[in-house]
């Protein structure tokens, strides 16, 4: 470790240095310390005991998504930690023979992410096998009108949105639970030494319009103060030539390097899609979203400040002030970030509740076993 001598520390005598110089190694020495501080409190929460659930005797078939990126990490997240909950694990995809092999391994449970590829013919076979289904919607409700279709050929119906639990029993739906995603703390976790990734402000996601046209009052405002954007379709953004090496467009970043950004970023901006875009929504009812989305998760598994839209159900997993920070227009977006670039200490507590938050309750662990115990008793 490189220590500075007790000379180098001292103020500097008149005519010795210039003022601004030990102000700028002043600066650098709290941001230093501010930075070890984080990153040795981040490392006591991941390092901590957690809660482990015991295993129970199940064998579980798991259907994987078939869509590939962006749901293969939480295919890879779900199936990671299915191991550590029941004793049998069996993978497919939709592509297979899925009903051959539940004849064949006749499981406790067939567990389907999305099913959007998966033809409904084939769970109507399993489940006449008398082999329990249940399938975990990933995209409420921005999908219901396909969604509304699949759902009601399974017995258990998981949603990551609250306000779609009254449309899936209307649907026809016997047994519905709330159950949104989770950190897979394999994937999202904070850089536990000096990051070098060193970014003020971060956005990861796509450029939906209603992205676009809220950041764009204060665009100018934020580039200012240090943001950088990286996903698809930015270059909507008619101030996009202006800044070519702030928006990174075109390219899925996969979940290391965006925990990478997550955890060197002091802010990262979440900004929910709309669920009442109907240029990639098929969501004609209108059902509107209350819950978070799973990146809520993923910025607070990484030791950062978040700073989310408010969403009517985001108060039952965070505090807003004390584990995230929220807004609702652009102004308090904008005003929020100046104030925590400028107030460090409140920042990184923020951060660290966030991450010991998640880690004490929104893990894939979690949600899981919940997932079980509304099956299985």
């Amino acid at each position: 470790m490189f220590v500075h001598s007790e000379s180098q520390l001292a103020p500097p005598r008149e005519g010795e240095v210039h003022g601004s110089s030990w102000k700028g190694r002043e600066a650098g020495l709290k941001d230093g310390f501010d930075e070890g501080y984080l990153r040795g409190k981040a490392k006591a929460i991941v390092e901590s005991s957690h809660t482990i659930f015991p295993k129970r005797p199940l064998n579980v078939l798991y259907v994987s998504s078939g869509k590939g990126y962006p749901y293969s990490p939480i295919d890879e997240a779900i199936i990671a930690t299915l191991h550590t909950l029941v004793t049998g694990v069996s993978v497919t995809n939709p592509s297979q023979a899925v009903v051959e092999l539940a004849s064949t391994t006749f499981p406790d449970l067939v567990l389907v992410l999305d099913g959007m590829e998966l033809p409904v013919e084939q769970i109507d076979a399993i489940r006449s096998k008398g082999i329990r289904t249940a399938i975990w919607l990933t995209d409420d409700p921005y999908y219901t009108d396909l969604t509304a279709r699949i759902a009601p050929h399974y017995d258990y119906v998981f949603t990551l949105e609250r306000n779609c639990l009254d449309f899936y029993r209307s649907a026809g739906c016997a047994n519905v639970f709330y159950l949104p995603f989770a950190a897979h703390i394999e994937h999202y976790r904070p850089t536990l030494t000096r990051s070098a990734i060193r970014r003020e402000i971060s956005f990861i996601g796509s450029a939906y319009w209603n992205r676009i046209q809220f950041l764009q009052p204060i665009l100018r405002g934020l580039m200012d103060k240090g943001l950088t954007i990286n996903g698809i379709w930015w270059d909507r953004l008619p101030e996009y030539a202006a800044y070519p090496d702030r928006i990174e467009i075109g390219k899925w970043m996969g979940p290391g390097e965006t925990a990478e950004v997550y955890s060197g970023s002091k802010i990262v901006l979440n900004l929910h899609r709309s669920p009442h875009d109907e240029t990639v929504n098929n969501n004609t009812i209108g059902l509107t979203a209350a819950s978070p989305n799973p990146r809520t998760f993923e910025i607070s598994a990484c030791a950062t400040l978040q700073l989310a839209d408010v969403r009517e159900d985001l108060s039952n997993f965070y505090i807003p002030g004390q584990e995230i920070e929220t807004f609702s227009s652009p102004s308090e977006l904008y005003e929020k970030v100046n104030y925590y670039l400028d107030h460090e200490t409140e920042r990184r507590e923020i951060a660290l509740r966030a991450l010991e938050r998640t880690y004490r309750e929104h893990t894939y662990s979690h949600r899981l076993h919940e997932m079980f115990s509304r099956i299985f008793g």
